[in-house]
């Protein structure tokens, strides 16, 4: 039988978020953004007096920091509404009128950080001396200060301030294009029954034992990004040349260094992780070549790498019972954690299923109300693991909103997704615990196996996709659907290994991943997942202390560099390493699943 996806006014209230603990109705979010747009209109009196006093300076500080919260606030609820259902404009346009007075903000306190820069040393150690108050912002102010090669003229930050929502175009673009306007034939299965095609159901499709069905959602979902190829490219394009123009308006010498400096990391991280899975690449072929035999199948398609390997054991999981299960197997990281994800169950952070215009995927955004887990949950024993992934997310935000100033409570990118791993990876043992049957083991270690293919490899590739995108812009090349399908195949070949076919729809992958519009965001889901390997396994070795630890970590908001703090929670993400022992990990579980399915390694 078809599934069913309801529209929203049919759920539950549990089952969806509770937005109006941000605001109980439209009108108090209009209420908010007047107030709003008064105090951005007080920051340009400030501009030429942040070094004239430190009364001046504290005052100028504590009303942008009023702004920045009233405006995360305003944000989350647009956001939020707007990705509940895609195709209502009115949200739409909130969403775009929120952005337009973030672009309004940034350009009306343009002048902070020339100014900041500009205040002598020895005046500001006076400041902190004059106001004490001022001292909490000295690791801000500090780290303005250490990018004093790349910041501008006051005239030339009010520029490039205003050129932000350009800037933001081709992400905004690309959303509206994949969640509103896209549109997919049927799937259909070996008895001739139709499966609508969503961006949520995609996926489930490429899992079913049903070939015939695979192969159709595959074919049809491509489509209509081969009719808009050209589109898309061009979307696509506009991204890599707006973080071009962006890296040389700074002086930084690529988009990747620029990308990676705002969160103190070494671009050497980034080389590091691709060479290290470079080196590994001969575990995943093998994976490729066990996964063609246990199918039986004399030829491996793109639409196969998602099918079980182990039938008979994979089932439905209701809601309630993935709840359930996350909550026993995150049981090592203490009470305290555990009474802070009961808390997110119990007060609808979590906005459960898909209903027809809902933002594709998932994710956490961290409100400092509270955090918001969009899921579009389905069943499957994915869709449990994403439940845990995201509430790592939720509770990373939350431990930082909770322990942080507001200055310092953002957690920058690069240990983002650390944690929302860390919780895989203990859901993962916990279920491997669990289990005396050999079949089950067989189908949970194949699972962990695509959770590293997936992590480990396939957004390295996408990361050496991004660069080479780079590359080939600042050489001059142009980002044509052609080039970029003949790149994209050739990483493809390379991940993949000989005993993979690749069907010509898997060349236009690359039009299908948002997160190429994140600013080389996807890598550190891949240097996350190394490093939350590594510390799950410290919690399972070590304990109350490696927990101390590791909370301490998430309660760290940017209040460190990224770097540091991992290395306080015991990881050196410096050195290829954690990187290294993962993939060790990786070639150990396949070694196991050989053996549990009776085949010889390979090679």
């Amino acid at each position: 039988m078809a599934e069913v996806i309801l529209e929203r006014a049919q759920r539950k209230p549990e089952e969806l978020w509770a937005l109006e603990d941000l605001y109980p109705t439209d009108e108090a979010w209009e209420e908010d953004l007047a107030r709003l747009r008064e105090q951005i209109a007080r920051l340009p009196a400030y501009a030429g007096r942040l070094g004239a006093s430190a009364e001046d300076l504290l005052e100028y500080m504590e009303l942008d920091e009023s702004v920045s919260l009233l405006l995360d606030r305003l944000a989350n609820y647009a956001q939020r509404r707007s990705d509940e259902d895609t195709r209502v404009a009115k949200y739409q346009a909130m969403t775009d009128r929120i952005t337009a007075v973030w672009v309004e903000a940034s350009s009306a306190s343009s002048f902070e950080t020339p100014e900041i820069l500009a205040i002598p040393d020895g005046t500001l150690e006076q400041f902190y001396r004059d106001k004490p108050e001022l001292a909490l912002y000295r690791r801000y102010f500090d780290n303005i200060r250490r990018k004093r090669d790349h910041i501008l003229s006051p005239a030339e930050e009010k520029l490039l301030a205003g050129a932000g929502e350009l800037l933001q175009s081709p992400d905004t673009i690309y959303s509206v294009f994949a969640d509103a306007d896209l549109r997919f034939r049927d799937a259909v299965d070996s008895q001739g029954q139709a499966h609508p095609l969503t961006q949520g159901t995609y996926t489930t499709y490429l899992e079913s034992p049903d070939r015939c069905l695979r192969k159709s959602a595959f074919t049809n979902y491509y489509e209509p990004y081969g009719q808009y190829r050209n589109t898309v490219a061009a979307v696509l394009a506009s991204q890599v040349k707006g973080l071009q123009f962006y890296a040389n308006a700074r002086k930084y010498a690529s988009p990747l260094e620029a990308s990676l400096d705002g969160n103190c990391v070494p671009t050497a991280v980034y080389h590091n992780l691709i060479e290290a899975v470079h080196r590994n690449l001969d575990k995943m072929h093998r994976y490729v070549a066990l996964r063609r035999k246990l199918l039986g199948l004399e030829e491996l398609h793109m639409y196969d790498v998602y099918a079980p390997l182990v039938p008979g054991v994979s089932r439905k999981i209701p809601y309630e019972e993935a709840q359930k299960t996350v909550y026993e197997a995150l049981a090592p990281l203490g009470d305290e954690y555990r009474a802070i994800l009961r808390e997110g169950y119990e007060h609808r952070w979590i906005d459960v299923y898909e209903n027809p215009g809902k933002r594709s995927g998932a994710y956490s955004a961290g409100a400092r109300v509270h955090p918001y887990v969009l899921l579009n949950y389905n069943g499957t024993l994915d869709s449990q693991f994403t439940l845990a992934h995201e509430m790592g997310h939720a509770i990373h935000s939350y431990l930082s909103n909770r322990h942080q100033p507001p200055i310092y409570s953002d957690y920058v990118i690069f240990v983002a997704e650390v944690a929302s791993t860390c919780n895989e990876a203990l859901l993962m043992e916990h279920l491997l615990g669990k289990t005396t049957d050999r079949k089950e083991r067989a189908y949970l270690i194949n699972h962990f196996l695509e959770q590293f293919k997936g992590t480990l490899y396939r957004q390295t590739m996408f990361a050496e996709f991004e660069l080479e995108m780079a590359q080939l812009n600042a050489q001059g090349t142009a980002l044509t659907a052609e080039t970029l399908c003949a790149r994209y195949r050739a990483l493809n070949e390379r991940y993949f290994g000989p005993e993979m076919v690749l069907d010509p729809q898997i060349d236009l992958e690359w039009a299908r991943i948002p997160h190429f519009y994140y600013n080389y965001y996807v890598f550190q889901y891949a240097t996350g997942y190394a490093a939350a390997m590594a510390l799950s396994r410290r919690i399972l070795r070590e304990g109350e202390a490696a927990v101390r630890d590791y909370l301490g970590f998430l309660s760290g908001g940017c209040s460190q560099d990224p770097i540091d703090l991992l290395k306080g929670a015991g990881v050196d993400m410096t050195t290829a390493k954690p990187v290294e022992d993962a993939l060790e990990i990786f070639g150990q579980l396949l070694d196991e699943m050989e053996q549990l399915t009776g085949e010889a390694r390979h090679g």
